[in-house]
C-alpha cells in the first residue's frame, strides 16, 4: 500500500530514530525530533518503535491512502481531518482505500507525527529510514516530501500488539509557553566569565525564528568570554577555538550572543566552544518548543542526567510492555 501526497505540506520528512554509528564521518544521527511522540504513534498502530513516520513541521501534508490504513497522529496539538471531518489525535485511526487525511493549523509546539501500521517503507540507507536533507541521504530520495510523491507503506503486522487505543493523557508531551531544560557545563564553559555563566544559567531565553533540525537559536542578554589570545587555528572570535567534536545537545555562544543548541542534525565538529550540553532526556523538549518560547537552562550533575535518560527510557518502553 501507499499514500499518495497531495500537498506536501511545509517540511514533512520520513524519520525513524536515527542513523547511528557514522557522525565520527560527519553523518549525524537524524532521526525524529521528538522522540517520544515518534514512539507514540509507533505504539499506537503496533509497531515497533524503529519504524519509520512521517515528522510534520507547523503545516502537515494532505494525502490519500490506496488501501485501507490504520495510522496514529501525535506531537504537536493539530487539527486532524479524515474526509474534511475532525478526527482524535493521539489515537488509532482507522482509513478505508480512497479517504484523504488533511490537518489545520498547530495551535502550540512545532511538529506532529503520522504512523501507519507497517511504517514507512523507504530503504534503509546506513542503518536508517530517516531523512538527512543537507546530505541527500535516506527518506524518499533524500528530500522533503512534494506533491504527488507515493509514499511506500509495509506489511502491516498480522496482529496487532498495541497496548493502548489512544495514548493516557497523563503521559502525554506537554507544549507549554516556558520551560526549563536540564544542561551539563561544558567542555569550554571554563572559557565563559563568572558572569557569563551565571548569565547563562540564569536569563530567561526566548526561542528565534531561527529554529529548525539542525539547531536552535535563542535571544536574551549577551554573555561575556574570557579574554585571551586566541591559538593558532581558531578563529577571532572570542568563542573559536581549535575545532572540536560536538556532541548532539552541545549550546554554543558564537560572539556572546544569542546561544544555539544543537539538534539532530547538526555538523559533528567544528571551532566554536560548547559551554553546555543538554541532557538527552530533553531533547525532545527543545524539539516540542515553538518560536517565542521562554527557557531557562538549568545545571545538572552527571548522576542526575543519567537517572532522567532511565526515566525516559521507562516511558517509552511502558508503551509497549
Amino acid at each position: 500500500m501507499a499514500f499518495d501526497i497531495l500537498e506536501p505540506g511545509l517540511a514533512t520528512t520520513v524519520q525513524d530514530q536515527g542513523r547511528l554509528g557514522y557522525y565520527n564521518v560527519g553523518i549525524p544521527q537524524g532521526g525524529a525530533m521528538d522522540q517520544l511522540s515518534a514512539s507514540m504513534a509507533n505504539a499506537l498502530v503496533g509497531n515497533q518503535t524503529s519504524a519509520a513516520v512521517l515528522e510534520c513541521a507547523y503545516l502537515g501534508p494532505r494525502f490519500t491512502t490506496d488501501s485501507d490504513a490504520v495510522i496514529a497522529v501525535t506531537g504537536a496539538p493539530v487539527e486532524v481531518k479524515v474526509n474534511g471531518e475532525p478526527v482524535g489525535q493521539w489515537a488509532r485511526l482507522t482509513l478505508a482505500s480512497g479517504d484523504e487525511v488533511s490537518f489545520g493549523m498547530l495551535t502550540g509546539g512545532t511538529r506532529y507525527y503520522i504512523a501507519v501500521a507497517g511504517g514507512v517503507d523507504v530503504p534503509l540507507v546506513l542503518g536508517s529510514r530517516s531523512t538527512y536533507t543537507l546530505g541527500a541521504l535516506g527518506g524518499l530520495q533524500g528530500r522533503a516530501l512534494k506533491a504527488d510523491d507515493v509514499v511506500p507503506v509495509g506489511p502491516a503486522p498480522p496482529t496487532s500488539p498495541a497496548r493502548f487505543g489512544t495514548i493516557p493523557e497523563n503521559i502525554r508531551p506537554a507544549y507549554a509557553r516556558e520551560v526549563t531544560v536540564r544542561v551539563l557545563p561544558g567542555l569550554y564553559d571554563h572559557r565563559l566569565t563568572a558572569e557569563g555563566m551565571e548569565t547563562l544559567m540564569s536569563a530567561a531565553w526566548k526561542l528565534t525564528p531561527v529554529a529548525d533540525r539542525t539547531g536552535l537559536r535563542y535571544a536574551g542578554p549577551d554573555i561575556t568570554w574570557k579574554p585571551r589570545a586566541q591559538p593558532f587555528g581558531a578563529g577571532s572570535d572570542p568563542s573559536n577555538i581549535v575545532d572540536a567534536g560536538y556532541a548532539i545537545g552541545s549550546i554554543q555562544v558564537p560572539g556572546g550572543k544569542e546561544p544555539i543548541v544543537l539538534h539532530r542534525d547538526a555538523v559533528s565538529g567544528g571551532g566554536y566552544a560548547m559551554v553546555a550540553t543538554v541532557i538527552s532526556a530533553d531533547m525532545d523538549l527543545v524539539a516540542r518548543s515553538a518560536p517565542g518560547t521562554v527557557t531557562h537552562f538549568e545545571p545538572v550533575t552527571m548522576e542526575q542526567a543519567l537517572a532522567a535518560r532511565a526515566d525516559a527510557a521507562r516511558i517509552r518502553r511502558s508503551l509497549w510492555e
